[in-house]
C-alpha cells in the first residue's frame, strides 16, 4: 500500500492535506511533515494544507486557505481521521480521489487507497514508516513534527506504543534525522501559569461517582477567571491517567465563540468510542470527543459513561 499511496502523489501537481478539526499534535505533525516530505522529494508540486489554525502547535506549520478553483484536478490526502464529517477545511467530495491515512477504529470507509494501522502509535509513526520503506527524504523539521506527534499521543510512551516498531522509528529519527528530543519538549510542554490554575480548578471541581467516572463542567466565567481559552482543557485531560478509584474522566467546556460545549474524555479501560459517535465524535477506544449542542447534552454524556463504568466493573 506504500508504494500505491507513493504512485498516486506522483500522479497529481496539486495536493491538498487535511485533518480532523480541533486538531492535535498528531494530526497537526503528521499533515505538516507530510507536506514537507513530498515537497523536498517532489519540489514542483503544489501542497497545501486546510483546516483552522491552532495558535497553541503553530510551530508545526502555516494553513492554507483552500478556494474552489483549488479542488480542479487535486489529490486529497486525509490524516488522523476516521470519519468524513469531521474533515476540516475542506469538502471531500468535490475530490476525485482521495488517500486515508489513519491510526482510529475506522468509521466510515471513503478511500480505495489507504492506510489504517490501529495498532500503530500515532499518525506520525505511519507517515515516518512510508517515508522510510519508500526511500524518500525526510527534511529536518518534519522528523521534529513526526516526533512531537508521537510524543503527544502515547504522552510520553505511557500508553499506545504497544509495538518494538515505534521505538525503531523514534530511534531513527534521533540518530538519522538529528532530532534534539530536549529542545521538542520544551515546545510541547511549556505551559502558562493560568493552564496550571485551571488543572488545579478541574482537579478541585471533578466529581467522582462510586462507578469511577469523574466528571466537570467549565463554563465561559470559569474560563474568563483563570485568563484561558476552552482548547486550554486538551492539554489537560493526560494528567489524571493513573489516578486510584478513577477509571473514566471527561471534561465539558463551554465555548461562547463557537457556540458549543467542548467535550473530552479518557479512559483507562471503558471502550468509549462508540459513544462518542452516537454525538458526532469519537476518536481512539480510550480517548474521544466531541462538539455538544449545550450541558444538557453532557448530561446524557455522564449518565451514559456511569453506566458503562459499573460495566466494566462487574465484568473484571
Amino acid at each position: 500500500m506504500n508504494k500505491k499511496i507513493l504512485d498516486l502523489i506522483k500522479k497529481y501537481n496539486r495536493i491538498i492535506l487535511a485533518r480532523h478539526v480541533g486538531a492535535d499534535p498528531d494530526a497537526l505533525g503528521s499533515t505538516f511533515a507530510l507536506k514537507e516530505i513530498i515537497k523536498e522529494n517532489f519540489p514542483k508540486k503544489e501542497v497545501y494544507v486546510a483546516g483552522a489554525p491552532v495558535s497553541r502547535f503553530k510551530f508545526f506549520g502555516t494553513h492554507d486557505k483552500i478556494t474552489d478553483e483549488m479542488y480542479e484536478n487535486a489529490l486529497l490526502i486525509a490524516l488522523d481521521i476516521p470519519d468524513i464529517k469531521r474533515l476540516d477545511g475542506v469538502d471531500y467530495y468535490k475530490f476525485k480521489e482521495s488517500i486515508k491515512i489513519d491510526h482510529h477504529p475506522e468509521i466510515d470507509k471513503y478511500s480505495d487507497v489507504e492506510i489504517i494501522d490501529v495498532d500503530a502509535s500515532s499518525t506520525c509513526e505511519l507517515i515516518a514508516d512510508w517515508c522510510y520503506d519508500c526511500n524518500l527524504k525526510m527534511p529536518k523539521h518534519a522528523a521534529e513534527s513526526i516526533f512531537m506527534g508521537i510524543i503527544a499521543d502515547t504522552n510520553r510512551f505511557l500508553f499506545g506504543a504497544n509495538k518494538p516498531e515505534t521505538y525503531k522509528i523514534v530511534l531513527d529519527l534521533v540518530e538519522k534525522e538529528k532530532v534534539n528530543p530536549n529542545e521538542l519538549y520544551e515546545i510541547l510542554y511549556k505551559r502558562s501559569m493560568s493552564e496550571v490554575r485551571l488543572e488545579g480548578f478541574i482537579s478541585l471541581n471533578m466529581k467522582i461517582t462510586k462507578n469511577g467516572l469523574g466528571f466537570v463542567k467549565i463554563t465561559d466565567k470559569d474560563l474568563k477567571d483563570y485568563g484561558v481559552d476552552s482548547a486550554s482543557v486538551g492539554s489537560i485531560m493526560n494528567n489524571y491517567n493513573f489516578i486510584h478509584g478513577l477509571i473514566c474522566w471527561v471534561v465539558f467546556t463551554e465555548d461562547i465563540k463557537n457556540g458549543v460545549i467542548r467535550t473530552s474524555a479518557r479512559s483507562r479501560g471503558v471502550k468509549i468510542n462508540k459513544l462518542f459517535e452516537q454525538y458526532n465524535g469519537g476518536g481512539h477506544v480510550y480517548a474521544c470527543g466531541a462538539k455538544l449542542k449545550s450541558f444538557s447534552e453532557a448530561d446524557e454524556i455522564i449518565d451514559k459513561l456511569d453506566q458503562l463504568c459499573m460495566e466494566y466493573k462487574e465484568d473484571e
